[in-house]
């Protein structure tokens, strides 16, 4: 056997025609898209991922706002720009680039973002929404992985999923989205401590693998068959790899993500869809 390779990037494109379709009928009402960004210090993957962010801004037709602040910041000088950003009508959507430098509190600050401008989904408020299963902005990275299931018509309703992560950037809000009433997935929330992990992740129709830990989930980890989404991105002397084998899972998977490619370019597209549906509210078309 041999997987179907769910290219991200392809899904990814189709995303951003349709934002970009909405940034230019905005546009024909007086309103500009603006999304911004805040990251302290310079590592070297926050960099890229940013850098990334505003290339696909710009590719849709946003501006795009880039508050690069030095790793020794205060944490009232985040704030602070934070909530500055917060009061200016040009930003519609505003990203703080996590992890922050040692000694920078990152839950504070994303708490600080305007839930309305909350283009990561990840604000308390609009996690919350989450649970009661209420509109508001998806968490980015559970949102594209969405849409790749919708988008290469994989079946959801009725199957076993196994979410191993279980981090509020992805693992949790993805097991809530995955089990909601009308997607109909039975979830199981495991993680690194959960006993016989591998026996477990051998049961699943869907497997989705969220822990930072290159290559663990190998072929003999995963059923025959099963839909496997790898969200890892993992840096190594090879080059960047997920927290699945691609190579043995490919031979036994029904389905499989890359990386790159996969649920990479994903989180950049659902980040876009969210600044620019906050942008329609702000004029009152949603």
């Amino acid at each position: 056997m041999s997987a179907q390779i769910l290219s991200g990037t392809e899904v990814a494109a189709a995303v951003q025609a349709d934002v970009a379709e909405r940034v230019a009928a905005l546009a024909t009402r007086g309103k500009s898209v603006g999304l911004a960004t805040v990251m302290a210090g310079d590592d070297p993957g926050s960099s890229i991922y940013v850098r990334n962010k505003h290339r696909a801004a710009d590719l849709v037709g946003m501006l795009s706002f880039d508050h690069h602040l030095p790793a020794d910041a205060a944490q009232e000088h985040v704030e602070g720009l934070i909530m500055a950003l917060n009061a200016d009508p040009s930003v519609d959507g505003m990203i703080v680039q996590l992890p922050l430098p040692a000694g920078l509190d990152g839950n504070l600050a994303v708490q600080t973002v305007d839930p309305a401008k909350d283009a990561d989904g990840l604000h308390p408020h609009n996690l919350g929404l989450l649970l009661l299963d209420r509109p508001g902005p998806r968490p980015a990275t559970p949102t594209g992985i969405m849409r790749i299931l919708e988008h290469y018509d994989l079946a959801v309703s009725g199957s076993f999923a196994v979410v191993v992560g279980r981090s509020f950037l992805v693992g949790r809000p993805l097991a809530l989205m995955l089990g909601a009433k009308g997607v109909d997935a039975t979830v199981v929330q495991a993680h690194s401590r959960t006993p016989d992990l591998q026996n477990l992740m051998r049961t699943a129709d869907l497997l989705v693998v969220a822990v930072g830990q290159p290559e663990m989930v190998r072929g003999e980890d995963v059923r025959p068959g099963a839909v496997v989404i790898d969200v890892g991105i993992n840096r190594t002397e090879a080059g960047l790899v997920g927290d699945v084998d691609f190579a043995s899972v490919s031979e036994v998977a029904g389905s499989l993500t890359p990386v790159p490619g996969g649920v990479g370019p994903m989180t950049i597209a659902s980040l876009l869809t969210n600044t620019v549906a906050a942008a329609e509210r702000a004029v009152g078309l949603v």
